[in-house]
């Protein structure tokens, strides 16, 4: 009954005033399965916007199509069109690392480097030729730490692996790497879903520091997570973005049936 209703258009309003990225018809496919299926949405300039959804429904797949990710698995596919400031990133011309830098990615398990906390931070401006001196370096690391809301609690130990830190800290070490090459958006797939609470509070208030300089796109599966750091938020099921629209609409109010399925629970 659920899977028959999904063969409408999306409900609700996919444009942005100032849009950062324009994604138009994607559809996306590994090998002959369809996993997303002619998604149309955009990302505003300073704004965060959750895509939300049961497991497998194509919320993270949708994010990696934005900086190219998908690229790395060679029985994936995309059409359709994804712009960023109205260029087209799948064009043949685009150079995936600058554009990576350009979109950085925060994923699901704290990745950082087997290196230091201070190397972690310095790799993308050392491989993109972003500071000229070890000053300048210095002063990208130290603002991309302030900016992660970690610098009060490892400046003194720069030179400590930065696999040593609890989960929390390491999360934010790789936000702050995302942010010492100035990207321009930022996307978190499920960024909190291993770190406690006190940890996903911290990463939380980080979001909404965050999105007066960035545009932010995050895969949650916690609703109450969405409702809390997101301006807009946009529902997926069975690689269909079913719903999207001001955050505390689709959680009061929502338009589709299946949206309030998800959201009260009878399913997901």
């Amino acid at each position: 009954m659920l899977d028959a209703q999904i063969d409408t258009p999306t409900v609700g309003n996919i444009f942005s005033d100032n849009p950062k990225i324009t994604a138009r018809n994607v559809n996306v496919y590994y090998g002959e399965k369809q996993a997303i299926k002619d998604v149309s949405l955009d990302i505003g300039v300073g704004e965060v916007v959750s895509f939300i959804g049961p497991s497998g429904c194509g919320k993270s797949t949708f994010l990696r199509c934005l900086n190219r990710m998908n690229d790395t698995i060679e029985t994936c596919s995309i059409t359709g069109e994804i712009r960023l400031d109205g260029d087209d990133i799948y064009d043949s011309k685009i150079d995936v690392v600058p554009l990576r830098a350009r979109v950085g990615i925060v994923f699901q398990k704290p990745n950082p480097f087997p290196k230091s906390i201070y190397d972690n931070v310095a790799y993308g401006p050392r491989i993109h030729g972003l500071a000229r001196n070890k000053s300048e370096l210095d002063e990208i690391v130290e603002a991309s730490l302030h900016k992660a809301g970690l610098w009060d609690e490892v400046s003194s130990r720069l030179d400590q692996s930065g696999t040593g830190l609890s989960g929390g800290q390491q999360q934010r070490l790789c936000i702050a790497r995302a942010i010492a090459v100035s990207p321009e958006v930022i996307l978190m797939d499920e960024p909190c879903s291993a770190l406690d609470p006190i940890a996903t509070a911290r990463i939380e208030e980080l979001i909404f520091e965050l999105k007066g300089d960035y545009s932010i796109a995050i895969v949650t599966h916690s609703m109450t997570q969405a409702a809390r750091v997101s301006d807009r938020t946009a529902y997926f099921h069975l690689g269909n973005l079913v719903e999207v629209g001001n955050t505390q609409d689709i959680f009061t109010k929502p338009q589709h049936e299946l949206t309030n399925s998800y959201i009260t629970g009878r399913f997901g």
